[in-house]
């Protein structure tokens, strides 16, 4: 897993690295990403749509900060799913079954081919913003923490340390309040971690790199 983002994209991501799975922007504040499951509210019935809509407000207005919900739609990639299909019609014996594995597969492309399928990921997005510091490191998505979470005085290593596990632990309550409270609505989350959270932005900012499969590992 490779652990920058290319150049390009760095200069449209406000990210100025990525450590133990917590964004820190390049204006010095934090961001938790959770990964959220979906939950099917049109097969629910008329009471149970009202009581999970009188619960999400709930869940709303208890949270004394704001978080940001966002939905990642990708075309679904089938390649590897027909060459699996492919593999199973070679070692067929039987004709009648051959035929109908044939079949199926120009079924399943034909559908494809001609139907917007999209795959959708849910993600919340939870936010700590630490008091006045400055930034001092500007090196990269994912360079060693250095210069990071200073006051205006010089601090040492060991400081920056502390302040940074301080603002994370403030941070991840937050997330474990709302995992809590989407529990109770019968959504799962989990917060992302670091190579989780760098593959995610890669895809965001580089779409046409999705259809490969893997990020392109970086230069030596």
């Amino acid at each position: 897993m490779p652990q920058t983002l290319s150049k390009s994209s760095q200069e449209f991501v406000p990210i100025q690295e990525i450590r133990d799975g917590i964004l820190i922007l390049k204006n010095g504040a934090l961001r938790l990403i959770l990964m959220v499951s979906s939950l099917n509210f049109a097969l629910k019935s008329q009471e149970e749509q009202t009581a999970i809509i009188y619960q999400y407000q709930n869940f709303l207005n208890g949270l004394d900060f704001s978080i940001q919900i966002f939905v990642q739609s990708r075309p679904i990639n089938i390649a590897s799913y027909l060459n699996i299909l492919r593999d199973r019609e070679q070692q067929q014996t039987n004709e009648l079954i051959r035929i109908q594995n044939r079949e199926y597969i120009e079924f399943i492309k034909n559908l494809v081919e001609t139907t917007n399928i999209v795959s959708k990921n849910f993600y919340i997005v939870v936010p700590f913003n630490p008091p006045v510091f400055e930034i001092g490191d500007q090196k990269g998505i994912v360079s060693k923490i250095s210069g990071i979470f200073g006051k205006k005085e010089e601090v040492n290593s060991e400081q920056k340390e502390i302040k940074f596990e301080e603002y994370k632990e403030q941070l991840l309550q937050r997330g474990d309040v709302v995992i809590s409270e989407l529990a109770r609505l019968g959504i799962r989350a989990a917060a992302l971690g670091t190579e989780e959270a760098i593959e995610l932005f890669y895809q965001l900012y580089n779409p046409g790199e999705r259809e490969k499969g893997k990020m392109p590992l970086p230069a030596a």
